[in-house]
Parts: structure tokens; C-alpha cells; sequence
């Protein structure tokens, strides 16, 4: 990942999901291209119950190093949970709903996704 502000934060938030084995995690920097947050973080998981697990895991493990999650949307359903961390938005999907609202092609005007694997921690 290239060096921006919020990388080491986000690098962190990958990791919790990689162990709590979400699958196809990207990031993506919108910082010069959006208000809202400086990163975008996208991860599956593989039914709505490991969604849930995925959101109630980076909730817990991002509190014990000092993140605070300011907003949560989606828990009830657990299809798209989106998670509020002031420098970075969280997204969840199921499956499904990564697939239909492919947010990697919305934000990757210039090659700005940036895939996680545990190599590049």
C-alpha cells in the first residue's frame, strides 16, 4: 500500500477481517475524491451470519486498539453493513449484494484498489 494518511489504520482494520477469514478485501483511498472518509474498505463474507461475525470482530478488535466506530448501518439484515471510522467507511457484503453494487468499479477511477493479503502486513 502506498504510504497515506490513514494507511497503517486501515492495514490494521484488513488484518482483523483476514483473521476472521473475509474474503476478496480491497482498500481503496477516495480521500482526494470524497468528504466522507479517506478510505474505503471492502470485504465479503459468505452468508449473513459471517457477515455479522465480521462486523462484531472488527467492532471489538478495532476498539482494543483505539478505533471508535462512529456509525453502523445493516447489522439487522447482514447483507451490506457499512461501519463509520471517521478516516475510513467499512463495507460488509454478502456476496449477492458486493456483486450488484460493485463498489470497486465505482471508486477506481485510477487504479486506486489495493488488494489486502496477509503477505502485505
Amino acid at each position: 500500500m502506498s504510504e497515506r494518511y490513514g494507511e497503517q489504520e486501515i492495514k490494521k482494520l484488513c488484518e482483523i477481517l483476514y483473521d476472521k477469514k473475509a474474503e476478496d478485501i480491497v482498500a481503496i483511498h477516495v480521500g482526494d475524491r470524497t468528504i466522507v472518509a479517506d478510505w474505503f474498505l471492502i470485504a465479503s463474507g459468505r452468508s449473513v451470519p459471517h457477515v455479522k461475525a465480521l462486523c462484531d470482530e472488527l467492532e471489538d478488535q478495532a476498539a482494543a486498539v483505539g478505533y471508535t466506530v462512529k456509525r453502523k448501518e445493516g447489522y439487522d439484515q447482514g447483507r451490506w453493513i457499512v461501519l463509520d471510522f471517521g478516516f475510513a467507511l467499512v463495507h460488509l457484503f454478502h456476496p449477492e449484494e458486493r456483486a450488484y453494487y460493485n463498489m470497486e468499479r465505482l471508486w477506481d477511477e485510477d487504479g486506486s484498489v489495493i488488494r489486502y493479503t496477509k503477505e502485505e502486513a
